[in-house]
């Protein structure tokens, strides 16, 4: 049933409204001017005078979560409002919601401003209402099945192992491999550039930058930035996206598609998700012992253990028994120093049985131990013998990023030179300031071609690996400091390297970290100044501190 449109006023100020949903149609920039030309000429024709226009380009209508749109909302709600009607093409180009387009219907109608539709004029009559709410449900029930076709269609076009249209991650780009009628298939392809930089990331937090030894998000964030690495757009890295960056199993080979809800934002299930293969930045292996190392850091699993104190072994021995800390005890005299175990000195026999060692004889049985069992070269160069295979392995896909950066170089170099020549030939206007934005540009995309090449030659430096020679220099260095050197270092380097000693009846249990050997081979021995390790057996039951 049609309804005769509500008697206007005969001199209205309209607002103009419009909206695409995708940035295709943004782009394109014919929906957007047809929209504007139809509803100038719909205000022409009744005598309205055109006051504002509000654009959303390449915005859903799904949510009302968009500037121009609320721009508009509080324009027309806050005081007096400067037009008195809202003209849009269609009541879908207003939303696509039925309970929001009420709400906001409403909402407006109460502020005297009317929303009015060039071809759907349904009237403000109670019938007019009712067809604008079938309208809706009806506009509300088209935007879901779009939504349902899109999803699936690019579900399967990620099945084949197309990339969707999104940005790339950092690190990679997209190509061209195909064409489908109007459509562009595209793939994920390693740029030499950014690619790099992921592998520098990595290298920081598995291995160190040859002398510091693997570091925690927060320093390698420290270190980018302090020598001018930046994130595609120019900005500074920050803990959250190197975190999110250094956590994405594309830099592995795989993308992951279908993981979350365009629209709720929530995680989908993960039979749901859908991978896509790519060509791997990063070595498998070494991207999953990454993630293992960085859940095993994770400060809520795992706490900063105990590293003041004065005695050789406080935060580090344990009783076997019950897993407590064992504490200091002295004779009457003072003269005399046990471990013991505190749960048994504080809380009695029944707590734990508990058990009393002689400090001294303690506290060199771990050093004896560590000394002929650690400190031996032989014994390191086993330990260290996966970072050397990897220095091997980089070795062989060295030639292959080295002519990958050398032709991105060319290329920055190349179109700088026929920038020039197009100077020089009198083509170009050398005061243009779009040329010269252009130069600049180019010339940082060479700068930054350039720094990723040198980083490269520099990645294989003598200095910046692990060899038998720098393990026989460090070993000798560390038996004579760990033997006969002050208490001072002798804790410090315990405490970078033991995570804990279990003190049992008939046996002594050290347990330490590969990961602490890098680092101290690498910085010559020295222990991180300041940073606390994590001990085992914390908060066991879970019980308090959640």
């Amino acid at each position: 049933m049609k309804t005769a449109p509500a008697e206007q006023p005969v001199a209205s100020r309209a607002a103009l409204y419009m909206r695409v949903s995708t940035g295709r149609q943004a782009e394109s920039d014919l929906s957007i001017p047809d929209q504007r030309r139809q509803a100038t000429a719909f205000c022409k024709a009744r005598g309205w005078e055109v006051v504002n226009e509000f654009v959303d380009a390449g915005l859903s209508g799904t949510t009302d979560n968009r500037p121009e749109l609320q721009r508009l909302l509080d324009l027309a709600t806050n005081g007096a409002p400067p037009f008195d009607v809202v003209v849009v093409h269609s009541l879908s180009r207003f939303m696509r919601d039925a309970f929001l387009q009420e709400m906001h219907v409403r909402r407006l109608a109460k502020a005297g401003v009317r929303l009015v539709s060039m071809t759907q004029d349904v009237g403000d009559d109670p019938v007019g209402v009712m067809v604008r709410q079938v309208f809706a449900l009806f506009d509300e029930y088209q935007s879901n099945e779009i939504r349902k076709h899109v999803s699936r269609s690019m579900n399967e076009n990620a099945r084949q192992g197309f990339w969707n249209g999104a940005a790339p991650p950092f690190g990679y780009t997209t190509v061209v491999v195909g064409q489908r009628g109007a459509r562009f298939k595209k793939k994920l392809a390693i740029d030499p550039v950014e690619a790099e930089t992921v592998r520098l990331m990595f290298r920081l937090l598995t291995e160190g930058d040859g002398t510091t030894g693997p570091m925690g998000v927060k320093a390698a964030v420290c270190w980018l930035n302090e020598r001018g690495y930046r994130t595609r757009g120019g900005a500074r890295w920050g803990i959250g996206p190197l975190y999110n960056l250094i956590s994405n199993t594309v830099y592995k080979g795989e993308a992951v598609f279908n993981r979350m809800d365009s629209k709720t934002r929530k995680p989908k299930p993960v039979s749901e998700h859908i991978i896509v293969p790519v060509d791997p930045i990063i070595d498998p292996a070494v991207f999953d012992a990454l993630q293992a190392q960085m859940r095993e850091r994770n400060p809520k699993v795992l706490p900063p253990r105990v590293v003041t104190g004065p005695i050789l072994l406080t935060g580090i021995a344990t009783c076997a028994s019950c897993g407590g800390g064992m504490t200091i005890r002295t004779g009457k005299s003072g003269r005399y120093r046990y471990y013991v175990c505190a749960a048994a000195a504080q809380k009695g026999k029944t707590a734990c049985a508990g058990r009393s060692v002689p400090m001294d004889r303690l506290d060199n049985a771990v050093m004896d131990r560590v000394s002929d069992e650690l400190l031996m070269p032989d014994r390191v160069a086993d330990m260290l013998r996966g970072l050397m295979d990897r220095q091997t392995k980089r070795d062989e896909d060295y030639g292959n990023r080295l002519t990958a950066l050398r032709g991105k170089l060319s290329e920055a170099e190349g179109r700088l030179t026929r920038l020039y020549q197009a100077i020089e030939n009198g083509i170009a206007d050398p005061n243009d300031p779009t040329l010269k934005d252009r130069i600049a540009a180019v010339k940082t995309e060479r700068d930054i071609a350039q720094a990723a090449f040198d980083r490269a030659v520099a990645e294989m430096r003598p200095e910046a690996r692990i060899t038998e020679e720098k393990i026989a220099s460090f070993v000798g260095t560390m038996r004579d400091n760990v033997l006969s050197g002050d208490t001072p270092f002798r804790r410090a380097w315990l405490r970078a390297v033991i995570d804990g000693v279990e003190v049992d009846d008939r046996e002594i249990r050290i347990h330490g970290r590969r990961t602490v050997l890098e680092r101290l081979v690498m910085g010559g021995g020295a222990t991180p100044a300041g940073v606390p390790s994590f001990v085992r057996k914390w908060r066991t039951r879970r019980d308090s501190n959640s």
